[in-house]
């Protein structure tokens, strides 16, 4: 099997809508048309269906393999094109618990769909499902079970005088294969220990493991989140190495620096960075705030370079780094909180959707501080951004030389990315920040230097101003937009 490398995804974190989505926000058919358009023209070889906190079409595959029977007849789904629901997961998800149900009730009635068009000659063209926010093999095993018991045996099942099979027809697929995404840093640090245990009696050839960096990012900081992920990557592969399946890791990345920095631009050293990393994630900003080719070549260049082998790192070292540089952020963030919600009120919204509540989506207290809230992973970086205050500069203050060297090493474009964020830093508006929060910038700008886009730097001003003499305008939300395209990212 061809594993993909590029997972077209819906979240919302482009600065400028797509031609095809009528109007500012992607909604309904158009996720139909936005999947076609990954497909088709930028080359994405997979697309998660995200079934997740939001109305969802459930007849997704019967649309694309009817009104576009041409371009899929000659790209099988399923075979050629993957297409991956995301479910809910019921353990936190209690309110939407049975759409987990739901959506793996549709897997065989989309499988029917394909038979019409393809015969017997490919798989299903649903065939895997993710289940974020995974914490145990347990709640993998269930989604599994379920399946495998309650759907793909039915038609053995009698109703009345007729089993489900004569009446209704062959459930297919049988089995499904189940993709933990795991979000939070404990689980991150234990990946190996679930991924075993989950994969402990099947007779499977592999396993794909998806890795969350928004909002690990969002609970730890920005450099917390990629040291966690060189760890997990690394746990991952001395895993593979030891039980001999193939183990192909997702890394869940957008084009902010805070959320990963994959974007047209940076596609060489984001492989360099992450080298065991089978499928990246390619999310609406990457998509749209781009020139079409340049997303193209950009793709393309994922496509030709092959996964290999995880980097080496120091666990130990990092660790103690993460937990340093988390604690430091966390108090950033118990200051930055009041002031990252009120702009949250003008960041505009680019799909029609309310993702999962992550660990800073309720009210909680943090290592001993007061309690915060905050608002989801994108929302938050444009918040920041909006007033010249990248996140990424959040934690730094509290590292001593000899870590921020040991950084250098396992986080090898540590450098590249910090003077990404800092061109969009607005050093004037500072000074009416907290002194921990303006601590964390000056060693930012020590460390790594800043060489602001002028351009950027006035319309947060303008945006920092309205905003901290509590007189907002409609010309709030203008600049807040205009700032977004500047960068070629919403959040």
């Amino acid at each position: 099997m061809r594993f993909p490398r590029c997972m077209s995804t819906q979240h919302p974190d482009n600065a400028t809508p797509p031609f095809f989505a009528g109007g500012s926000v992607i909604r309904g058919d158009a996720e139909v048309r936005e999947a076609y358009y990954a497909y088709s023209h930028l080359g994405c070889d997979e697309q998660m269906w995200d079934y997740e906190g939001k109305e969802v079409d459930a007849f997704v595959v019967k649309k694309l393999l009817t009104r576009y029977e041409g371009f899929f007849r000659g790209n099988a789904l399923g075979k050629n094109l993957f297409l991956t629901f995301r479910v809910p997961n019921p353990r936190v998800e209690r309110v939407e618990a049975k759409i987990l149900f739901e959506t793996l009730e549709s897997i065989p009635r989309s499988c029917d769909v394909a038979r019409v068009l393809y015969g017997d000659d490919v798989p299903c063209p649903v065939f895997e499902v993710i289940l974020p926010m995974t914490t145990s093999a347990q709640e993998l095993n269930r989604v599994d079970h379920y399946y495998a018991e309650h759907i793909g045996k039915r038609e053995r099942q009698n109703c009345l005088d007729v089993s489900f099979g004569e009446w209704v027809g062959e459930y297919r697929p049988k089995r499904i294969n189940v993709i933990p995404l795991v979000e939070d840093m404990q689980h991150l640090l234990s990946i190996d220990a679930i991924v075993s245990e989950y994969l402990e009696g099947k007779n499977i050839d592999y396993q794909r493991v998806f890795l969350a960096r928004s909002d690990p990012a969002l609970n730890y900081g920005q450099l917390a989140a990629v040291l966690l992920t060189k760890i997990a990557l690394h746990r991952l592969q001395l895993l593979e190495r030891r039980i001999g399946i193939e183990l192909l890791p997702i890394l869940g990345v957008g084009s902010v620096p805070f959320r990963g920095n994959l974007r047209p631009g940076r596609v060489d050293e984001f492989l360099s960075e992450y080298p065991s990393v089978q499928t990246f994630t390619i999310q609406s900003a990457f998509k749209y705030d781009h020139e079409p080719t340049t997303v193209q070549r950009a793709i393309e260049r994922i496509h030709s370079v092959p996964r290999s082998r995880a980097s080496e790192i120091d666990e130990q070292r990092c660790r103690a780094i993460v937990a340093k540089s988390a604690e430091r952020y966390a108090e950033d963030i118990q200051a930055l909180a009041p002031l990252i919600n009120g702009i949250s009120a003008y960041i505009p919204a680019r799909r029609a959707r309310k993702l999962h509540i992550g660990l800073f989506g309720y009210s909680r207290e943090l290592d001993g501080h007061t309690e915060v809230r905050l608002p989801r992973a994108i929302t938050f970086c444009a918040s920041l951004y909006s007033i010249g205050l990248p996140p990424e500069l959040l934690g730094w203050s509290t590292l001593d030389r000899s870590e921020i060297a040991a950084v250098r090493i396992a986080y090898t474009h540590v450098d590249q990315d910090m003077q990404d964020s800092l061109r969009y830093l607005n050093r004037a508006n500072m000074k009416h920040l907290p002194d921990v929060v303006r601590a964390d910038v000056d060693a930012a700008i020590e460390l790594f230097g800043v060489e602001p886009d002028a351009e950027h730097e006035e319309l947060t001003t303008s945006i920092f101003d309205h905003i901290r003499t509590a007189q907002p305008s409609t010309r709030i939300n203008e600049q807040i937009e205009q700032a977004a395209v500047l960068r070629s990212f919403l959040g």
